[in-house]
């Protein structure tokens, strides 16, 4: 997974995506807990879809991300919205093995929109655990979503998958490796490009390849890693709604822990 070339199309893709049902979540979780975050960690925070708008609410924002294309994004459309918060600092981290500034320990640490999924091992889910354990003060929180192993089932049964405006295209399959619940996703993206350069005057498309990686893990080892990391307080919620009890047909599934 690459997210180079995917990351300038990406808000494009997914623009209909709930952000601020996650950040609904969050601010009910934070009262549940009893807490009045100030400083927030986004990980896997992209082009900056849910950091944007937490700092135009008056947090003070660190979004960390793995891809430095989707940093640059987001800066850019943080500048261009010109934010009145107290501001993001953006920084190029692996949400293993991240670090504030002066070991500044944050009131919250959030991951939403799956960023997990991308961890294919245990023991890379532990060390990621450790690191949002490591990086919270004392009595901060941590909030995470990931897919279920129903979603990906569903994914898989679904597939291909086609989308096709006039400005952008795709077609989606998907690969699942049940023993691992392990699913691959492979995109074939189709971006207009200005053809004004164009000989005919007809549109050009310019195709992108993406393959992303992502695996589904069983909740209750989820929550035993959780504790095994030193976290408390372990709640898990289903599809946006906090406290929400887990079906099979849940889809979306919601942790929250926090740091002693």
């Amino acid at each position: 997974m690459s997210y180079q070339d995917f990351a300038y199309t990406y808000d494009r893709l997914m623009e209909d995506m709930p952000y601020e049902a996650w950040i609904s979540f969050a601010k009910k979780a934070w009262a549940a807990y009893g807490i009045q975050p100030e400083t927030v960690v986004d990980l896997g925070c992209g082009t900056g879809n849910i950091s944007i708008p937490l700092a135009r609410d008056g947090y003070k924002v660190t979004g960390i991300d793995l891809s430095d294309d989707m940093l640059a994004v987001a800066q850019h459309k943080a500048e261009r919205q010109r934010e009145t918060g107290p501001g993001i600092l953006w920084l190029q981290q692996d949400l293993r093995d991240w670090e504030l500034p002066q070991d500044q320990g944050a009131d919250t640490v959030v991951s939403f929109c799956d960023c997990f999924n991308y961890l294919l091992e245990e023991e890379d889910i532990l060390q990621a655990f450790e690191q949002a354990f490591q990086g919270l003060r004392s009595g901060g929180v941590f909030l995470f979503d990931v897919h279920s192993p129903a979603q990906f089932a569903e994914y898989a049964a679904l597939q291909p998958f086609v989308f096709d405006e006039e400005d952008i295209a795709y077609l989606w399959t998907c690969e699942l490796d049940e023993e691992r619940t392990e699913i691959e996703h492979a995109l074939t993206i189709f971006v207009r490009e200005n053809s004004a350069g164009s000989a005919s005057g007809e549109a050009l498309f310019r195709r992108i390849e993406e393959t992303h990686h992502q695996r589904a893990y069983d909740p209750r080892r989820m929550l035993d890693m959780l504790a095994a990391a030193g976290f408390t307080d372990l709640q898990i919620s289903a599809d946006f709604e906090w406290q929400e009890k887990l079906t099979p047909d849940s889809r979306r599934l919601f942790f929250s822990a926090r740091k002693p």
